[in-house]
This record gives structure tokens, C-alpha cells and sequence, in this order.
């Protein structure tokens, strides 16, 4: 019986995107793993729990992801061999100092962002309407991340940019 009132056949495509997505929440995941385990130095307190709050979130999208995948009827992807190679998110060095473990989060969101615009996309095409609001509400989560990130990151000088009000 075909619940979701989309044609199965279009489906592969929005399956293929969120098998992709699940690939790079995985690496990043681990990523978060390794940060939380080896972070040093003054900030361990705060990048510490930090980093474990965005582990276990990530932990749940997870799965969401492969629950989806489910509901659309397909397995979803389960191999690390398999998420390492359809993975754009690469693996991080252990010896990271905060600065970096930041930026390399960052980058990793920029990737999971591109790759959730991606899934919206073809899901969009389906008026796959389960798919898009999942991934709306993570975009929108990933946004606010990257910016409390890279409010930490930056130097106390630095400011946004002002509307002029001429």
C-alpha cells in the first residue's frame, strides 16, 4: 500500500540525498566524539559540554534520518565503510587545539547545510512535504549553531555588519 500518496518511483532521488545526509551526520557525529574527548586547554569546560549537547543532537537526527529513509520505504545506509566513502565530511586529527576544533565544525556545517539544501530540493520536486519539513527544522537549528560558533570564535573587536540608515 503506498501511505505516502507520492509516486515510489520518484522517491529514489530524495533517498539517495538523505542517504548522503546520514553518511556526513555519522562522520560528523564522530567528529563531535573526538572533539568532546580530546579537547584541552581553558575552555575545556564549556567546548566540553558543548560538544557532547551537539553530539547527542546529532545523535538523534541520526536517527530521524534512517526513520525517514524507513518511511520512504528503503533501507537506509548502515556501513561506516559506506558513510566514509559517500561522506563529504572528512575525519579530524586528535591533537586539535579549540580554535580549530571550531573551524572544523563550521566547515562541516557549511557541508551538512549544502547536503540538507540538497534533500529540500528533490524533495521539493515530489512535493515530498514529510522530507521537507524534517530537514527545514534542521537548517534552521544548523544556522543557529554555526552562528553561536562563530560568535565564540571570533575576536571580542569584531562586530556584524550595520544597516545604514540613510
Amino acid at each position: 500500500m503506498n501511505y505516502l500518496n507520492i509516486d515510489e518511483k520518484k522517491l529514489l532521488p530524495v533517498v539517495t540525498e538523505l542517504n548522503t545526509l546520514l553518511a556526513d551526520y555519522h562522520i560528523y557525529y564522530q567528529k563531535l566524539r573526538n572533539f568532546h574527548w580530546n579537547i584541552l586547554g581553558k575552555n575545556f569546560f564549556d567546548l566540553h559540554e558543548k560538544f557532547e549537547e551537539m553530539y547527542v543532537d546529532a545523535r538523534g537526527k541520526i536517527d530521524e534520518i534512517a526513520e525517514r529513509i524507513l518511511t520512504l520505504r528503503y533501507h537506509p545506509m548502515s556501513n561506516y565503510s559506506e558513510y566514509l566513502e559517500a561522506s563529504s565530511i572528512k575525519e579530524s586529527a586528535t591533537t586539535l587545539i579549540d580554535e580549530e576544533m571550531v573551524d572544523e565544525l563550521l566547515k562541516s556545517h557549511s557541508i551538512l547545510l549544502q547536503q540538507m539544501t540538497k534533500v529540500v530540493d528533490k524533495a521539493d520536486e515530489i512535493n515530498d512535504e514529510g522530507t521537507i519539513d524534517l530537514i527545514g527544522a534542521y537548517i534552521r537549528q544548523m544556522e543557529k549553531t554555526s552562528w553561536m560558533l562563530d560568535a565564540w570564535n571570533k575576536d571580542k573587536r569584531q562586530h556584524f555588519s550595520e544597516i545604514s540608515q540613510n
